[in-house]
């Protein structure tokens, strides 16, 4: 593995992806032991060439040598392009490049919502993405459409319930979003969409769970025990992971008990 030296990545501490991600950069010889630094530990030197607007949005790649810097996701082809040319060579055909550019945006400006951490306050800089409303909706409708055709398949699996469609589907969950959002009307609209993001997340996480049995069920006539008891694990799960994000989000917390309301008002709506 070839390193790229005195190169230094500009990382987000408060975002467990960002920190995982860059540290496997370094681990993996990609950067040397320098090659990753807190965007909130930038030296005053260091804020004279870094576009402190830019960089939180887009990871920046410090070349400490010359004192420029590479942004987004042109900073991770160069480090993984040093390693493995032949990707690099792929990743900057334009079109092919033009859509890696989206897709790193789609991450960076959800990532808040994606993988949660809590912020240290006391930093001077925070490395906070724009709030990007284009990029929240689209984030939310993908999860909305994963999450929609996942149950769609899961119901059907369980006896007991009314066939499914994927209209049903669709909109219990949009249906979910609307209910936790009335509940938060006292709040900024941005503090509402950035819940209802999480909110997604956990419904994603979900759908994830919940698709090995999926899979399972194509090959293997299931129990309905089994099918039954992944499906309440997999509530607890999202219960879990959800009362967590409320807390980080420092959000009432009765915000986990009315998601679980809800979910019982829709069962109670399908069986009747």
């Amino acid at each position: 593995m070839k390193t790229l030296e005195d190169q230094t990545l500009l990382y987000d501490e408060d975002c467990p992806l960002c920190s995982l991600y860059t540290t496997g950069f370094v681990k993996s010889g990609m950067l040397d032991e320098n090659g990753r630094k807190s965007y909130c530990q930038l030296s005053a030197e260091e804020q004279n060439f870094v576009d402190l607007k830019r960089a939180p949005n887009e990871i920046a790649l410090v070349d400490n040598k010359t004192k420029t810097v590479t942004y987004g996701i042109d900073s991770l082809i160069k480090v993984i392009g040093f390693s493995f040319p032949l990707i690099e060579k792929i990743a900057t055909i334009k079109p092919i490049h033009f859509i890696l550019k989206k897709m790193y945006s789609f991450v960076s400006y959800n990532r808040k919502v994606i993988i949660p951490g809590n912020v240290k306050e006391e930093n001077k800089l925070q490395c906070t993405p724009d709030f990007n409303y284009k990029y929240r909706f689209l984030f939310i409708g993908f999860a909305l459409t994963i999450t929609s055709f996942v149950l769609f398949g899961y119901s059907n699996l369980i006896l007991n319930l009314p066939k499914s469609n994927i209209t049903r589907e669709i909109i219990l969950a949009f249906g979910q979003i609307v209910f936790q959002s009335l509940l938060l009307l006292k709040f900024h609209k941005q503090t509402i969409l950035n819940y209802a993001g999480n909110l997604m997340t956990v419904s994603l996480i979900g759908s994830l769970i919940l698709m090995p049995i999926l899979v399972l069920s194509q090959f293997f006539q299931l129990p309905q025990t089994i099918i039954l008891g992944w499906f309440g694990v997999t509530v607890l799960i999202m219960f879990l992971e959800h009362f967590r994000r409320v807390k980080i989000l420092k959000l009432p917390f009765y915000l986990s008990f009315t998601w679980i309301l809800y979910r019982i008002l829709a069962l109670l709506l399908i069986l009747n």
